[in-house]
């Protein structure tokens, strides 16, 4: 098992998000993650930098940890061979060490640069169209496509990866997650309860998997608030609130996203999140994603008020808590 550190780009800026990167390699992380937003969950304090760039600057300022987006949409603003060719071309700043996270997508990374964002059934058609390029691209072939979504001609990668990268992709619910085992080299999930991620998500996936004589990898992740009190809670999740307002992956402005959470009852948006007072009540926070899913990757993602603080702090106490309970 591996314990990875998601880097916020919706609340740092990159150059505190790279110190952070950094800081999460000398205390023992093993991945770094980021996710691809255009636009954030509020307008009024937070950041969106963009991803790619910020993964250049961490291949050259880390030397250990694997690097992966978590995630990116290769269907609507990016070309899927545009992806293709940034994926590798942090591998080989890296030097093997990216993984390729994917997912079908959010209004707030498409509508601002004018495209549609449609339903659920597009965005899955799109994104078997763009694994087909993507999968081809990074293992060296070259292409001509004439797909109902994507082009392309005599597309071919001249900086490849270094090896094989790997493709995840995202799921929460079953359809996607038996997408992800039929085409897919790994999966990502965010758990809340985990005996309803293990029979609704992991499970699919891993059938879907096995049929084709697939290996599996489950990367886990969980939204945890480390504070001391509501109050503490409140000032850690300001830059996130509007991921739990409605119709956020429809909307766009993170205006209006602001606007929805505001008006909710401020315990609502708390109670979305699992929140713990200490190293220990994290620790149990992350335990059955280790136990209970039994995931390959365990992506520990915190808000709190002093991000660097907690990342030394959680090296020193939770990841060899975790690594014991992976062992025993």
């Amino acid at each position: 098992m591996k314990l990875a550190w998601l880097c916020s780009h919706e609340s740092y800026q990159p150059e505190v998000l790279l110190e952070h990167a950094v800081l999460a390699e000398q205390v023992g992380f093993d991945v770094v993650t980021g996710a691809d937003h255009f636009h954030p969950w509020v307008d009024d304090v937070s950041a969106a930098s963009y991803v790619w760039s910020w993964f250049g600057a961490v291949a050259q300022a880390t030397s250990r940890v694997e690097l992966a987006t978590s995630v990116t949409a290769p269907l609507f603003r990016y070309h899927p061979a545009l992806i293709a060719q940034a994926a590798a071309t942090v591998d080989r700043l890296s030097n093997g060490r990216f993984i390729l996270g994917v997912g079908t997508g959010e209004a707030i990374n498409e509508a601002p640069l004018g495209y549609a964002f449609p339903g659920y059934k597009e965005r899955i058609a799109r994104m078997r169209e763009a694994l087909t390029i993507m999968h081809g691209l990074l293992a060296g072939e070259k292409l001509d496509i004439d797909g109902e979504f994507y082009q392309a001609r005599t597309a071919k990668l001249y900086s490849p990866p270094i090896g094989r990268t790997p493709v995840w992709m995202a799921a929460g619910g079953p359809k996607s997650a038996t997408f992800a085992g039929e085409t897919c080299e790994g999966l990502i999930t965010s758990v809340k309860d985990p005996a309803e991620t293990v029979a609704n998500i992991i499970t699919p996936y891993r059938e879907a998997a096995a049929a084709r004589g697939a290996d599996t990898t489950v990367m886990a992740t969980r939204w945890v608030v480390l504070a001391g009190s509501d109050d503490e809670a409140w000032e850690a999740l300001v830059s996130m609130r509007g991921l739990r307002a409605p119709g956020r992956l429809e909307v766009a402005d993170p205006m209006v996203l602001r606007e929805r959470a505001d008006a909710m009852d401020r315990q609502e948006i708390l109670s979305k999140y699992t929140i713990v007072r200490d190293l220990d009540q994290l620790t149990e926070a992350y335990r059955p994603l280790v136990h209970d899913v039994g995931a390959d990757y365990v992506a520990i993602q915190v808000a709190s008020a002093d991000p660097a603080d907690t990342i030394r702090r959680i090296g020193a106490e939770v990841l060899p808590a975790l690594r014991e309970a992976a062992t025993s």
